[in-house]
């Protein structure tokens, strides 16, 4: 069950100069991998005259497996894996990061390009506005009329959202809920109304 974490709630970017190089790090909100790769073919398209556009992502949760980075021709390891692990500890989900470099003409080293990749993507972290992401599951179920202040009850319990009815033969309904509390909600619910309601869990939201 994953639990609420932040995502990015605008664009951001952090720049700086080492050694006459400077580096442009942008910071956007990318739920998954073809927003990261748009963000990215976007940031490079600002920049045609940098030496390098580097860039790491993680298009899901914190604990998602869909994430990638890239060096883009700086030495292996150097860029793309350190942004990376920024991301990874900094416990944030749905997010793109890309650093531009314009090369000042001095070499930096592995260690010092390294250091400058990673402090890139901390300072854009440090003033990145944030908003708070609930993990939602899509639900359906009906009830009887008779149903009506009991469902109403269990529902003022809980975190729902984006709740539609319709009132046919039974009342009708749909509605998000916040992942953590699906399993306690499914088992208040049909307890108050013993038994008499089948919920329908759709998609994640």
């Amino acid at each position: 069950m994953v639990a609420p974490y932040n995502i990015p709630a605008t664009q951001h970017q952090f720049e700086f100069e080492i050694k006459r190089s400077q580096f442009i790090c942008y910071a956007a909100h990318a739920d998954h991998r073809e927003a990261a790769e748009n963000f990215i073919k976007t940031i490079r398209e600002l920049h045609p005259q940098a030496r390098h556009v580097c860039w790491a992502y993680i298009a899901g949760a914190p604990n998602t497996t869909i994430m990638s980075m890239s060096d883009d021709g700086e030495p292996s390891g150097t860029a793309g894996r350190p942004m990376l692990k920024i991301l990874q500890y900094s416990g944030l989900g749905e997010i793109a990061v890309a650093v531009v470099r314009y090369f000042g003409g001095i070499k930096l080293g592995t260690g010092g390009l390294q250091r400058a990749y990673s402090d890139a993507v901390s300072g854009v972290l440090e003033e990145l506005p944030l908003k708070l992401k609930v993990p939602r599951e899509q639900i359906e179920f009906c009830y009887d009329y008779a149903l009506e202040s009991i469902v109403r009850h269990v529902l003022s319990r809980y975190d729902i959202d984006g709740e539609q009815l319709s009132y046919n033969e039974q009342v009708s309904i749909s509605l998000q809920i916040a992942s953590t509390q699906l399993d306690a909600f499914q088992t208040e619910l049909i307890n108050h109304c013993s038994g008499a309601i089948e919920i329908h869990v759709k998609d994640k939201v």
